[in-house]
C-alpha cells in the first residue's frame, strides 16, 4: 500500500443540510482525535460516534481502519451541518491539526493506487457522480462493479498464454519445438471475441454516456422555438409570427426518453440582407455542422421546399424532418407534429430512443474504445504475422503492444500523466 499523507474535504455538494467531510491519510484518527471532542481512545473500525467537534458544532464521525476504507487507507468521515460557516470552520481546524485540502479527485487516486480500484472503476466513480439519466447511471454502475475489468483480464490471460508459448518455443525449441500456429491463432481469436464487443459497445453507447448535442433548424416561422419551449415546458425562447426573431442560438439540456439531450434552438436559414441576422444564419450552420443529430423543421402546410432540400444537402450528421403545424396542414415526409397542441413530441421523442440505440452492459467511454481498438489492431497484425511465417521476436512485439493497451486501460501501464488527465476531471471531495 502506498503512503501518503493526510487529506480532507467536504464529499457531499455544499447547500444541504448536512454535510459530510472526509478524512483520510496515515494520521487520520490523530486528526480526527484533535478535532473531535469525543473521539474515542481505541476506535472501533466501521463504527459512528456521536459528539461535539472543536468548533462547537455538533455530529457524527464514522471511523474506518486501514485496509477497510474506500481509499485504503486510515480514514474518518465527520458528519455535520451543512451550513456554510459550519463546514469552513471544521476543515479549517483540519487543517490547523495537520491535514490538507485534498485536490480533485485524490480520494479516488488514493483508492486506485492501493489497489482498491483499477482505473477503469475510477473513472466510473466520476461517471456515476456526473450521471443525468438513470441510463448513464446504469452503465457507470456495470463499470464501478468491475465489469470492464472482468472483461480486460480475462481477454490479456489468453494473450499472455499466447506471449508464454511463444517464448518458450524460443528458449526451449529443442525440447518443445516451433509454437503451434493454430493453438496461438486460437487464443488470439478467444481474446477478440471479447474486445470486438466492447468496442461495438463503446461506439453505439456513446450517445447514452455523453449525451446527444441535437441541433434544430429550419426555415424561419416553421416552429423551432416552439418545439424548443414546448419540450422544456417554459417559454425559454421570444416566439412571434415575424420572420427571423431569432438571430442567435439558444442551447438547454434537457432529458428525453432517457437521453441526456443539449437542445439547440438556431436563427431560421433563408438569405437575409440584415447584418445581425446574417450573423445568426452563419452560427446555425456551423452549429449544425457539429451536431450528432439535426432536426429540420419545416412547415408541413407549406412542404419541403427547393431552399430546405438544398440546405438538408450540406448537412453531414443525420437528419429528423420534423413537418411542424401538422394541425394546419399534412405532410408526405417527416414526423408530424404540432407544437401548439403538443400532438407528436411523443412519436418524435420515440424516434430519439430508437436512433440513439439500446445498449446495455458494459459500456466503455471513449479513451477505453481507443485502447481497445489499438489492441485489437496489434491482434490483426499478429494474425497476420502467423499466416506470413514472421518471425517469433514480431508477434511478441505485437502481443506485448496489445497487453500494454489493456493494461492502459485498467491502470497496470499507465504513467503518471495519464493518471493526472483522468483524476483533474473529478470535482473535490471524490
Amino acid at each position: 500500500m502506498t503512503t501518503f499523507d493526510t487529506i480532507c474535504a467536504p464529499i457531499t455538494a455544499p447547500g444541504g443540510a448536512v454535510s459530510i467531510i472526509r478524512l483520510s491519510g496515515p494520521e487520520a484518527w490523530e486528526v480526527a482525535a484533535s478535532t473531535f471532542k469525543n473521539f474515542p481512545s481505541q476506535p472501533e473500525s466501521h463504527r459512528a460516534y456521536y459528539g461535539q467537534f472543536s468548533n462547537g458544532d455538533d455530529g457524527l464521525v464514522l471511523v474506518f481502519a486501514k485496509g477497510h476504507s474506500y481509499t485504503g487507507e486510515e480514514s474518518a468521515e465527520f458528519n455535520t451541518h451543512g451550513s456554510p460557516a459550519s463546514v469552513a470552520t471544521l476543515i479549517a481546524l483540519l487543517e490547523r491539526n495537520g491535514a490538507r485540502l485534498a485536490r480533485p479527485g485524490e480520494f479516488t487516486e488514493r483508492a486506485f493506487l492501493n489497489g482498491r480500484l483499477d482505473l477503469s472503476q475510477a473513472e466510473a466513480v466520476n461517471d456515476t457522480v456526473r450521471a443525468m439519466t438513470d441510463r448513464q447511471l446504469s452503465l457507470a454502475n456495470e463499470l464501478r462493479e468491475g465489469g470492464l475489468r472482468s472483461a480486460i483480464t480475462g481477454a490479456s490471460e489468453f494473450l499472455i498464454s499466447a506471449l508464454a508459448a511463444i517464448e518458450a518455443s524460443v528458449d526451449f525449441s529443442e525440447e518443445i519445438g516451433e509454437v503451434d500456429p493454430i493453438l496461438l491463432q486460437q487464443r488470439i481469436n478467444q481474446a477478440s471475441e471479447i474486445l470486438t464487443p466492447l468496442i461495438i459497445n463503446g461506439h453505439e453507447g456513446r450517445f447514452i454516456r455523453e449525451g446527444i448535442r441535437i441541433a434544430i433548424v429550419g426555415p424561419p416561422n416553421a416552429g423551432k422555438s416552439s418545439l424548443l419551449n414546448r419540450i422544456l415546458g417554459v417559454n425559454r425562447v421570444i416566439v412571434t409570427d415575424v420572420a427571423g426573431t431569432t438571430r442567435d442560438y439558444v442551447e438547454e439540456t434537457c432529458i428525453l426518453g432517457g437521453l441526456q439531450c443539449n437542445l439547440i434552438d438556431t436563427a431560421g436559414l433563408r438569405e437575409s440582407d440584415d447584418k445581425v441576422e446574417s450573423l445568426g444564419i452563419q452560427r446555425a450552420r456551423a452549429i449544425a455542422a457539429k451536431a450528432d443529430l439535426i432536426w429540420y423543421v419545416f412547415d408541413a402546410s407549406i412542404g419541403l421546399s427547393e431552399v430546405d432540400q438544398n440546405e438538408l444537402a450540406q448537412f453531414s450528421a443525420s437528419v429528423v424532418l420534423i413537418a411542424n403545424k401538422a394541425d394546419l396542414g399534412e405532410s408526405t415526409v417527416g414526423i408530424p407534429i404540432s407544437t401548439y397542441t403538443g400532438t407528436g413530441i411523443d412519436q418524435l421523442v420515440m424516434q430519439l430512443k430508437k436512433w440513439s440505440g439500446d445498449v446495455s452492459g458494459i459500456v466503455p467511454n471513449r479513451r477505453h474504445v481507443e485502447h481497445l481498438q489499438s489492441a485489437v489492431n496489434s491482434l490483426s497484425a499478429v494474425t497476420d504475422g502467423i499466416n506470413a511465417n514472421h518471425p517469433p521476436d514480431l508477434l511478441v512485439t505485437h502481443l506485448r503492444s496489445a497487453l500494454h493497451e489493456l493494461g492502459l486501460i485498467t491502470g497496470e501501464t499507465a504513467d503518471q500523466d495519464l493518471l493526472q488527465r483522468i483524476f483533474r476531471d473529478f470535482c473535490i471531495g471524490k
